[in-house]
């Protein structure tokens, strides 16, 4: 099947030229390739777009409303065109982010507001979900991901920074239940869970000795939402295991205290992904520099 729009381009320029040798001249072609070239575009249509003499060649009724039409369409082709060039040379354009949804909240979102206040021309899409989504297939133009990278089919990534995960009580639970000082102790305890349908989190934690272990507490609580799980550890609830940058505040208040905190830390990276592409536009970029250069001091404890 033809290309409908083959050859609408060399029309517009005949009928612009006012003939097919004027064309040819101008495009460096014969006349007979300019003439054949229009045939073409005429037995694909089914109609005669000009009327020929021996010397002219003017618009049929047909060619009108069809060089009507083209112009409009060569127009929106190179207004497409100037968007796409200006998005790879200034930070302008649309960009669809997908990230966790509490991380976006404290962190990232806040980054991405301040950019989209200083570049006017700068539209964001931002979808906060701790659902896992097909960038390619749902038409992301990036992503942050934490936690070991699967494979990158048709992607490419960036490390941004690193997340200290910490175990975490409130002062009255640890004065009705103790403080517990080894994993042993700790496993006594009750845990407040991060949990949906498909994931029960279970906790990694580094020994003295830097054996990493797994550790699964009995549940006292589940819940689907880191917050609400900070919230549940400062009433004294239970133990959680959180993200420095959610508990930081809390921590330095007193409201929360860390367990084990001479033990090596546990530690989540954080990446930036985004589809292969062979030229990256500007916006892209500098968000991706924007996040490598802010996160890292965000996430410290």
């Amino acid at each position: 099947m033809r290309d409908p729009l083959d050859g609408i381009a060399l029309f517009v320029e005949v009928v612009n030229a006012g003939g097919f040798a004027r064309t040819a001249q101008q495009l460096a072609l014969t006349r007979s390739a300019v003439g054949k070239a229009i045939a073409r575009v005429e037995e694909r249509l089914g109609v005669r777009l000009f009327h020929r003499t021996t010397r002219t060649q003017s618009l049929t009724e047909d060619g009108q409303l069809y060089y009507e039409h083209c112009l409009r369409a060569l127009e929106e082709v190179r207004s497409a065109q100037s968007l796409i060039e200006s998005g790879m040379h200034e930070i302008a354009g649309r960009m669809r982010v997908t990230m966790p949804a509490l991380f976006g909240q404290h962190c990232a979102t806040p980054l991405l507001m301040e950019q989209a206040r200083e570049h006017p021309k700068l539209e964001l899409d931002l979808h906060l979900s701790d659902q896992s989504v097909d960038l390619i297939a749902e038409g992301f133009d990036l992503a942050i991901r934490f936690g070991p990278l699967s494979q990158l089919n048709g992607l490419q990534a960036q490390h941004l920074a690193v997340q200290q995960k910490l175990l975490c009580a409130s002062p009255a639970y640890l004065a009705e239940k103790g403080h517990p000082r080894t994993i042993a102790q700790l496993m006594d305890h009750k845990a407040i869970l991060y949990h949906r349908r498909d994931y029960t989190q279970t906790w990694p934690v580094f020994d003295m000795d830097g054996q990493l272990k797994n550790l699964s507490l009995a549940p006292r609580i589940r819940l689907n939402d880191l917050s609400s799980i900070a919230d549940a550890v400062e009433a004294g609830m239970g133990i959680g295991w959180l993200p420095s940058w959610l508990v930081r505040d809390r921590l330095r208040s007193g409201a929360i205290v860390q367990l084990l905190e001479n033990h090596p830390p546990t530690t989540m990276d954080c990446h930036a992904v985004w589809p292969q592409m062979r030229q990256m536009p500007k916006r892209l970029r500098h968000l991706i520099d924007v996040l490598a250069t802010r996160l890292p001091e965000m996430m410290l404890l």
